[in-house]
Parts: C-alpha cells; sequence; structure tokens
C-alpha cells in the first residue's frame, strides 16, 4: 500500500479555496513519495468507467494555485451513489490506477458520495473528505466555518452595500436579494448582518412546515413601511434562497415543474424566486399606495469562484496536508476539522443522520444569543409598532389606509 496513488475529486459547487486543498494535498502526498491523480469534472467521468480525463498532478501544476478562485481540476454534481453500476466504475477505475487513498472535496453530497466509495472499496482504498461549501451547513464542532465561507460572506457583503448605495442614490428604491443557501441560512445571515441589511430572512426562524408566499411578502412590505416612517424611503432585504423549500407549493404553482439536479435538489435557478418574490412585493405595495421600485437580484454565482481571502487560504492549506497526513497513517471514512489549532478527522459515522444514513445538515441556530444580536439591528415591524398609536398615524397619512384597516391587514407582516 505504500506506494499506491492519491487521487483527488471535487464535487458540487465551487467555493474559494478548493485550489488551495488541491495543492497542499498534492504537494505533501509527493513530497512523501506518492503519485497524485486529479480526477476532472467530479465523479461524472469515472463513474461511466472513463479514466480518460484522470490528470496525474505534478508540484509545479499546484504550487501557485491556491490564491486563484475556481477549481483546476473543475467540479460537478454527479452522484455516482443513485446506481451501483456506476459506484462500482468508481472503485474499478481508482483500482485500474493504483489508487490506494482518496481525497474528495465538497459539501453534504460529496461527504455523502465519499463514504459510500470508501464502503464499497471494501478497505482497497482509503477516504477522507475535506467539506466545503459557501453555505456553511456541514457538520463542524464548536460552530466552526467551511472552507469558502468567509470569503463568499465577504464579496457578498460588498455586493449588498453597492446595492444599498445604488437604492440611497436613486430613492424610492429597494432590493430584494436572494442569497445562496440550500437548507440553511448561515451565508445569507453572515451577509446581512455585516452589511447592515435592513431585514434578513432565513429558513430556521419559520417554525411552521410551510408558509404562504404572501407571509414572506409582508414581513418585507413591513420593513420597507416602518423605514417608510422613518423618513427612508430605500433599503435592501436579504433572502435565503432555501427559504423557498418553506413556502406552500400551492402559492408557486412553478415548483412542481422546476428542474432538480443528480442529487434530488430544486434547482433555483430554474424557479426565478426573485422574480416571483420582488412581483409580490411590489404588488403588495400598490395596496398600500406606495411608488417604490423593487429589484431583485440574485447574489450566488459571484461567490463560488472568487480569489480566497487570507483566512481561506490558510484554512485549506492546512485542511489538504491534514486530509493525506491522515491518509498515509492509515486513517480513512472521515471527515477532515480544523479545531482550534489540531486538524482532527471526525468519522463518518459520527457526522450521519442515523434516520437517513446521509450527512448530516448544520442549520442556524436562531435560539443563540448571536442570532438575538442579529435580530436587534434589523427593522422589522413588531406589534409594539401596532399598538403605538403616533406611529401608526404616520403610517396611515403615508398609505392612506384607515388606523385600524392598517392594523388589522398588518398582522402577518409581524414576526
Amino acid at each position: 500500500m505504500e506506494n499506491r496513488a492519491v487521487a483527488i475529486v471535487v464535487g458540487g459547487g465551487p467555493a474559494p479555496g478548493i485550489n488551495g486543498v488541491i495543492s497542499a494535498a498534492t504537494i505533501e502526498a509527493i513530497n512523501r513519495g506518492h503519485k497524485v491523480y486529479g480526477i476532472m469534472h467530479g465523479f461524472s467521468e469515472i463513474m461511466q468507467g472513463n479514466n480518460h480525463n484522470v490528470r496525474e498532478l505534478q508540484i509545479s501544476d499546484v504550487s501557485r494555485i491556491p490564491r486563484e478562485g475556481g477549481s483546476i481540476l473543475c467540479t460537478s454534481r454527479a452522484n455516482p451513489t443513485r446506481n451501483q453500476e456506476h459506484l462500482d466504475n468508481v472503485v474499478r477505475v481508482l483500482t485500474e490506477l493504483n489508487v490506494g487513498y482518496l481525497v474528495t472535496i465538497g459539501g453534504d453530497d460529496t461527504a455523502s458520495s465519499a463514504k459510500a466509495v470508501a464502503d464499497a472499496a471494501g478497505g482497497r482504498i482509503s477516504v477522507a473528505h475535506v467539506p466545503k461549501t459557501i453555505d456553511n451547513d456541514l457538520p463542524l464542532p464548536h460552530g466552526d466555518c467551511t472552507f469558502g465561507y468567509h470569503t463568499a460572506r465577504e464579496v457578498g457583503t460588498i455586493i449588498v452595500e453597492t446595492l444599498q448605495t445604488d437604492a440611497k442614490a436613486t430613492g424610492k428604491r429597494w432590493y430584494m436579494v436572494i442569497a445562496m443557501g440550500r437548507t440553511a441560512g448561515h451565508l445569507a445571515l453572515g451577509i446581512g448582518v455585516a452589511a447592515g441589511a435592513a431585514v434578513t430572512l432565513i429558513p430556521e426562524e419559520f417554525h411552521e412546515k410551510t408558509i404562504p408566499l404572501q407571509k414572506l411578502t409582508d414581513l418585507i412590505v413591513g420593513s420597507i413601511l416602518k423605514r417608510l416612517v422613518a423618513g427612508k424611503n430605500f433599503g435592501v432585504a436579504v433572502v435565503a434562497e432555501g427559504i423557498v423549500e418553506k413556502i406552500n407549493p400551492d402559492t408557486i404553482p412553478d415548483i412542481s415543474a422546476v428542474e432538480r439536479d443528480p442529487h434530488g435538489h430544486i434547482r433555483y435557478a430554474e424557479l426565478a424566486f426573485g422574480r416571483m418574490l420582488r412581483e409580490s412585493v411590489a404588488k403588495r405595495l400598490k395596496q398600500f399606495n406606495c411608488s417604490i421600485t423593487v429589484v431583485d437580484k440574485d447574489v450566488g454565482y459571484e461567490l463560488r469562484c472568487a480569489r480566497p481571502i487570507a483566512f481561506d487560504r490558510e484554512y485549506t492549506q492546512q485542511l489538504g496536508y491534514g486530509a493525506v497526513e491522515f491518509l498515509l497513517n492509515g486513517g480513512s471514512h472521515a471527515m477532515m476539522s480544523r479545531q482550534g489549532r489540531e486538524l482532527v478527522p471526525i468519522a463518518f459515522a459520527d457526522i450521519a443522520d442515523p434516520k437517513t444514513g446521509r450527512t448530516r445538515v448544520r442549520h442556524v441556530d436562531v435560539h443563540t444569543e448571536t442570532y438575538k444580536v442579529a435580530g436587534k439591528y434589523m427593522i422589522r415591524l413588531t406589534k409594539e409598532n401596532l399598538a403605538d398609536d403616533a406611529f401608526m398615524l404616520k403610517l396611515s397619512q403615508i398609505t392612506l389606509w384607515d388606523v385600524d384597516k392598517l392594523r388589522e391587514e398588518l398582522v402577518d407582516a409581524v414576526k
């Protein structure tokens, strides 16, 4: 086993810092006497039994890439676990290349695929997973972030700050920013708080199984109306894209026809959620006689291949090194983490959902002090506002609605 090769594969969406992991893992493996193969385009080719897109990596190929965004190996969402033949092909191709060690880089879906490959190999291939996702939704200990998240938040914050300046400069304008985050609101919340968005909405704050689109609409409209009372006719609302899976499908008729990826997830870009929300908010504002331009803006693809900030460059170097060190020392079936100043493998069994066997998703804990503080600095319509006669009189003058009617109408605008 000593002279067997190391293979590296990237799955899922891009995230800043992928190249840092590839670089560190490649250099450490070569320095310890092992060939390194880069598997191009995720599992998509090798699960078909093809090895023509497998590339042997040299130190000269990777020494300067940690500063670059994207992935020199490319990536894909191909899922080898849906078909036993595909899984067998992955093991066969890697075995034919004399691969004894596999480093996978990806999110929860890739982590689940990594475990499946390790199981199917029956000990012939040792597997270490490096957690990557700008969604920050993998269950790392102590609330530690996944790599790529901090860079994505930084770039997203700059975008939202620019939109806020534009909204203020033009006046009577609100942006609906739809931020990436499939089932967890970490990125949206991080961007919204850092940029000082008027309001940020994430799926975790809704405890109901489903909510109507009108509920989400009214929460945003409530923020807009409260800002108008304060003399501000502009702003930005940040909404996590994953909130769409909380919305009652009967209120979004198009959702049943939306294409899904190989892991069964909704392709949000196909749903045009931002457009739906913009139209719903604009229609509601007209009912309140408010002349506000509403603009939707998806923020996600701009973040995924950004050049990693210093934090992620250092972080990914450590994770890439740690994955190879773990494998060559006899380890397998684990995800790498950095805990304090130590690199610690976490067994796949410890991050799996006991019901599904898949990697658990980490959600925003809305009961923490940090979330409470985030909420304190948002502009949200409250029950106290509705009970405040002076506030409601001003709102009545703006909307030309009777105060009592406003109180009745805005019940769903209060969270």
